[in-house]
């Protein structure tokens, strides 16, 4: 389901952080030197929602710093459950979704708990962090590697298929896909679940910026998928759409009871604690949230497009997928000569972006490019971007 059209003066919701501010709030500024402009890790360059400033400082005052409530459902559950139907047009059962910190070790719970043994697929380029959850969970790790010189960014069924045949166990798919920019369509997720069926594998679905699937295309959850509820786990959170990363509360969610009392058997020292304040923050997200999240959408619209006419006018050679989702452009620059493009734009121009061989290692001249600033540091940023890269 596609959200509605904001209205015109939606965007005015959204507030830039001063330069100040965003130093005091933001690892993604106050990591930086002051000289360097920072477009890196993925945190937003706006202020707070409202409805979430106002609710976590109802919450402090209240003194809501002790343990969260051990349960499943809940008020956290009510909130996603309604704004999955409302946003996704997705039917959840609120005591289908259990709390854990964060998305990552959200991963790591359910492979430890879920997942026979055996190789664990990761379509990459991936979210630098989750190419270790492998490693950590004492697992091989199957690359299913994008092209790079693909047309459009997919996973490969054929060589899904082979690397299940060869032993793999569990797909950790991320949808809308960081750092593609992909959000694929119910085709295509039903075309890995045939795959996922025909080897009895599970699929743990990373889902956490699926509320920033941008106008033009629509998230559809895997779990929404006919036949993937006995397979299939998602993992989410308001963090990435609503800039609350700090504030640890994700989500879990099942479709099948005997995952979830799988999932509820295990101690709790498997799962990491999630903070009060978190689930008090994704509440007011998810239950009054609409009319930011339709806001900060039209703000991204605008920023992805700004972005592809100032890399057509000022690095006519770089080669830019179309961003359907996040607001995380996957850029490649091998056109330009130099292994590590973001290195050499740090260097040389002071502006900080993440490098490609952190999301697929080996890979040469390409980097990641936050969009959530403000348009006239997006401008400022390309510029570097160009003076870096050029003599």
């Amino acid at each position: 389901m596609t959200p509605a059209a904001a209205p015109t003066n939606a965007p005015d919701l959204i507030r830039d952080l001063t330069d100040e501010e965003a130093r005091r709030a933001l690892a993604k500024w106050g990591m930086a030197e002051p000289d360097v402009l920072p477009a890196w890790v993925a945190e937003m360059d706006y202020a707070l929602a409202p409805v979430v400033h106002d609710a976590l400082r109802e919450a402090v005052d209240a003194g809501v710093t002790g343990y969260p409530r051990f349960e499943t459902g809940g008020e956290l559950g009510e909130a996603y459950a309604g704004f999955a139907e409302r946003r996704y047009g997705q039917r959840v059962d609120p005591d289908q979704v259990l709390p854990v910190v964060d998305v990552t070790a959200g991963v790591r719970v359910l492979l430890d708990v879920l997942c026979e043994p055996g190789p664990l697929v990761c379509p990459v380029p991936m979210y630098a962090p989750q190419l270790s959850i492998a490693e950590v969970t004492g697992r091989p790790r199957a690359d299913l590697v994008l092209d790079p010189d693909a047309e459009r960014a997919e996973i490969d069924l054929d060589r899904l298929d082979r690397l299940f045949a060869d032993g793999a166990r569990t797909l950790l798919l991320t949808q809308p896909h960081n750092p593609w920019g992909r959000v694929f369509t119910r085709a295509e997720l039903e075309g890995i679940r045939d795959v996922v069926l025909r080897h009895g594998a599970r699929v743990i679905s990373d889902e956490i910026h699926a509320p920033l699937a941008l106008p033009g295309a629509e998230h559809v959850s895997y779990l929404a998928i006919e036949g993937t509820a006995d397979h299939a786990v998602v993992v989410t959170a308001a963090s990435k759409a609503f800039n609350t990363p700090g504030l640890r509360c994700a989500q879990i969610v099942t479709a099948d009871p005997a995952t979830r009392d799988r999932l509820l058997s295990i101690p709790y020292v498997r799962n990491d604690s999630w903070s009060p304040l978190g689930v008090v923050a994704a509440v007011a997200a998810y239950a009054h949230g609409d009319a930011w999240l339709d806001a900060l959408l039209a703000r991204l619209d605008g920023q992805r497009s700004l972005f592809g006419r100032l890399l057509a006018e000022q690095l006519p050679e770089a080669r830019m997928r179309p961003l359907e989702g996040t607001y995380l452009a996957w850029v490649d620059l091998r056109a330009y000569g130099f292994d590590d493009p973001a290195e050499r734009i740090l260097v040389k121009e002071r502006a900080w972006l993440s490098p490609g061989h952190d999301y697929h290692p080996g890979l040469p001249g390409h980097l990641r490019v936050n969009l959530a600033t403000s348009p006239a540091r997006l401008t400022e940023l390309v510029r570097r971007m160009a003076a870096g890269l050029g003599d």
